[in-house]
């Protein structure tokens, strides 16, 4: 044994090491979270099943699956990336954590990172699982693989950064309230289970501006109908995100 076996090593750990740990810590912090699961597994997969199994809402032609489960896969990533994280980092903040964490070796652009990381990863699980139910239930995609998970990228993107900026401007009280608002509302308006066509043609118009509705409306051109790219979808999907991490990045107050 050296003289130098326990000499003290002080300072940070790599940074590559330090956001695999913090997006390790942040994964598992999503998964044990009981409302989190609600939010990204229970309801999507109740929705999935349910409106497949039952004619409730009249999807057009063909298995109502095939029109579903874009449309639930689109909610999958909005409940993760939107409502989930914003609920999450609202409270960390409220508590104090993403302060302590900011004097932390950790950079915030790191932390961040983690947080996105962590969502993908969370995301990768929805769209197995979801995937898995609707070949069960009697699913035919189709169409390009790339565009599926360029929407979904982007998607994520945009909805990460509607979530950030809310957690980081409003109190924790307020964007519990706000984010599970806003959910149930692009629920019902943003064409994952209602076809927007059956909305008035001057509403048409705006709900397919919002980020759920172009994400749906893409997944659901791809995997329904076989389009090679929705550039459409994909532009709207890049200015969400674009306008959304861009003010999360210039509003976010850390205490």
């Amino acid at each position: 044994m050296s003289a130098g076996t326990y000499t003290p090593r002080p300072g940070a750990a790599p940074l590559g090491r330090m956001i695999a740990a913090q997006t390790a810590l942040e994964t598992r912090m999503l998964l044990r979270n009981g409302e989190q699961l609600l939010l990204t597994v229970i309801i999507p997969t109740l929705l999935l099943v349910l409106f497949s199994a039952v004619d409730i809402v009249d999807t057009g032609a063909g298995e109502s699956v095939d029109f579903l489960a874009p449309g639930i896969l689109a909610l999958a990533v909005m409940s993760t990336a939107f409502t989930g994280q914003a609920i999450a980092t609202g409270f960390e903040r409220r508590y104090g954590v993403l302060k302590r964490l900011a004097a932390s070796p950790l950079p915030r652009w790191a932390l961040m990172t983690s947080k996105t990381v962590a969502v993908l990863v969370t995301e990768v699980l929805q769209v197995v699982l979801l995937t898995v139910i609707a070949f069960a239930l009697g699913w035919s995609p189709q169409g390009n693989p790339l565009a599926v998970l360029l929407l979904l990228v982007l998607g994520t993107a945009a909805f990460s950064g509607l979530g950030l900026l809310m957690a980081g401007t409003l109190k924790a009280e307020a964007t519990l309230a706000a984010a599970n608002l806003v959910f149930l509302l692009l629920l019902v308006g943003g064409g994952v289970i209602v076809p927007l066509d059956k909305f008035p043609d001057a509403v048409q118009s705006v709900l397919g501006l919002l980020p759920i509705a172009a994400l749906s409306d893409g997944l659901r051109d791809v995997l329904q109908h076989g389009a090679a790219m929705p550039w459409g979808d994909l532009g709207i999907l890049a200015v969400w995100a674009v306008l959304g991490l861009g003010a999360a990045a210039r509003f976010f107050r850390w205490e």
